[in-house]
This record gives C-alpha cells, structure tokens and sequence, in this order.
C-alpha cells in the first residue's frame, strides 16, 4: 500500500500548482510501518534475545559453540518455513511436509544402502518424487476445489504410512543406517552433509581471536570447525524467497493468486500453475531439509519430521503472514524461525524444563494469530 505521488492540476490563477490526488488516502508513517509483515517478528526477535540475554548469558548460549548449536535449530526451522511461507502467501496449506520428511530421507537410504545404487542417483530420485507429489497435491487441489488442508492432511497420513510399510517390508526395521559410509566422496552428497568454511575457524583458532575461538589442551584448537551445511541452504533459500517474492513478477503473481484469486485470473495472473509450483517448491525444501538430516546422522527413521508441518506453518504466521493469504514476508518467516531456534535451546542453557518449548509454541501462535488479524483489519478497513 502506497502513496502516489501528488500530480499537477491547473490552480485557480490559472498555472499549475501540486495538488495531492483527493482519491488518495494518506497513509501516516506510524501506521506504514505498523502494517509491515516483518514487524512482529522484528520485535519478537529483539525480546527473545533480550530475555535469554538477561538469564543464560553466563551458560555458555552466546559462546561460538552455543550460537552454533541454536542456529543450526533455527536452520531446521528456516529451511521448511520458506517453502510454507511462499504457499500460505499463495493461499494454500501443506500439511504433508513433515511426512514429506520421512519418506523422503527412507527413500535415500533405500536406494543407496540396501539397494546400493550411488548417493547421488538416490538424492535425485527422491527429489523427483517429492516434486511429483508436491505437483499432485497442487493438482488435487486446483481441480477437485477441495481445501488445500484436508487434501494435504491426507497425503500426511498417505506418506507416513507409505514410508513406515516400505521400510518395514524391505528391511524390517524402521531406522536405516550406512548412508554416511555409502556416501563418502559422493559427488552430489556434500552439498547436503558436512561443514564449509573450516579454514577460517581454524584461521581464527590459530590467531586466538580474543581467545574466543580456542578451548582444549593446546593453542590453535577451534571449538567450532565450520558452518553446518544446513544454515548454507537455510540462508540460501531464504534470500532465493525474497528476492523472487518482492522482485519478480512471479512474486506478484504469488500475492495476487492468495489476495483474490478471480480477481488475478481476470488480469491474466496463471493462479492454478503458480499454486501448484509453491506446493512443489514446499515438497523441494521439505526434500533439502530430509537429505540434510540423513547425511547429518548417517541414516533415515521413518517417524521423522513428526510435527514439523505445524512448526513451519508457526513460524510463517510469527513472521506476519495472514492466514487468509495475500500477505507475508520471507524475512518474517526466518526471523519465525530464529524465533524457535533461540527458544527451543535456550530453555536448555536456561536449565528450564525443555517440555515448556510446546507451551511456548501454542501461546506464541495464539498471540501472533490475533496480532495479524487486527493488522488485516488495519489493512483493509474493517471493524
């Protein structure tokens, strides 16, 4: 929502003078920023670090290795949150994510282990397959004018089970491990497992950079040696979603298919095609996070991503996102995200008891869903 500029009008002597076009309504700068999607988010973020700042300073939660612990948590929650940020703003729910997970990541170790076929043929596969899926959910949707939630409600318990029956019939156990042996020197699994930048830790350890860098017996002994794969494609996809939702033409398009879908249809906005690419770029950051996890720890579960689909969807409306779609940010849904990474380890240097993280989640959702209703009606006038 934005001003137009005044434009010039014939005055009453007869030349022209600037006039403000009376069509317009004034927006004041207070109510410009209150408006913004990020501003909850903003301030949420600034009070949480503020708050476990003032009682977990001294437990070692802001040293290299504490940082790294809860941001590697916020990553998880960054990674699945763009992909349900980009589809809520688009008008849709997908509630097939966290099974998307576990099938996924069983899909990989499927392949690669007791199949051996390369990592790299494996990651692919299920890529693919997870694309299709997010393409059918998309489909289903558009076709049938089911809600989005109970079409993907239904994929949830389609992939759980799907997953659970496969593992178990080809290897009667749930948990498959080896993958972190099949996959060494794989030439498609580092860009999912391992840590870049060790040189410069080791660089900072050698240097003893306030001495912060350095622990352990001897001088020049990094505590953290490198940035977790994870927070590269957390931070990726992040700047990908922003870029693409407020500097493209697809970004619009995203808006208008979630703020009045006949109304885009009427302008030439493809609303179906571009509902069906955010619920498979959904199942493409559901896929990145599973591959991320299996070479991480080596194996797959199927009871993995349990829950994840809400805690991506609470994120996304943390960061301002409307429900009703139309409305969102990117940087909201990863400050959302930071939000739960800061929280969630943070109560475990605080000493707190770590089941208060699920009290948190519903008391944070409940307010920021109340917030972001008094800013819709804020946005479009009503009472």
């Amino acid at each position: 929502m934005t001003e137009q500029a005044p434009r010039n009008k014939p005055s009453a002597t007869g030349g022209t003078g600037i006039v403000a076009d009376e069509r317009v309504r004034p927006i004041s700068p207070l109510r410009r920023a209150l408006i913004r999607p990020e501003l909850g988010a903003i301030c949420g973020t600034i009070l949480v670090f503020v708050f476990f700042f003032a009682i977990a300073r001294n437990s070692g939660m802001f040293a290299p290795e504490g940082v790294m612990n809860w941001g590697v948590v916020a990553a998880q929650f960054a990674v699945i949150a763009v992909g349900a940020c980009l589809l809520m703003i688009a008008g849709e729910f997908d509630l097939s994510v966290g099974s998307m997970i576990g099938f996924s990541g069983i899909i990989i170790a499927l392949l690669s282990v007791t199949w051996q076929y390369p990592v790299w043929f494996a990651i692919l596969v299920a890529f693919a397959i997870a694309l299709a899926i997010g393409a059918l959910n998309g489909y289903l949707v558009i076709r049938t004018g089911l809600p989005s939630f109970i079409v993907t409600l239904a994929f949830l318990y389609i992939l759980r089970g799907l997953t659970i029956f496969i593992s178990i019939s080809t290897t009667r156990q749930t948990i498959i491990g080896g993958v972190r042996e099949v996959a060494a020197g794989d030439p498609l699994a580092w860009l999912f497992g391992g840590k870049v930048l060790g040189w410069l830790f080791v660089w900072l350890a050698d240097i003893g950079l306030i001495g912060k860098f350095v622990a352990g017996p001897r001088a020049g002994q990094p505590v953290v040696d490198g940035i977790p794969i994870l927070i590269v494609w957390a931070l990726v996809l992040v700047a990908f979603g922003h870029i693409l939702l407020t500097r493209t033409r697809f970004g619009n398009w995203i808006f208008a298919s979630g703020g009045d879908a006949q109304a885009a249809r009427y302008v030439g906005v493809p609303v179906d095609r571009v509902k069906i690419l955010m619920f498979m770029f959904s199942a493409f950051c559901a896929t990145v996070f599973a591959t991320c996890q299996v070479m991480e720890f080596g194996s797959a579960a199927a009871d993995r991503g349990l829950l994840k689909e809400f805690e991506a969807i609470i994120s996304v409306v943390i960061g301002g996102a409307l429900l009703t779609g139309g409305y969102g940010s990117v940087i909201g849904a990863a400050l959302g995200a930071l939000i739960f990474g800061v929280v969630q380890q943070g109560l475990f240097f605080a000493g707190v008891e770590s089941s208060l993280f699920r009290v948190f989640l519903g008391a944070i959702l409940l307010m920021a869903v109340i917030l972001n209703t008094y800013i819709r009606r804020m946005i479009t006038g009503e009472r």
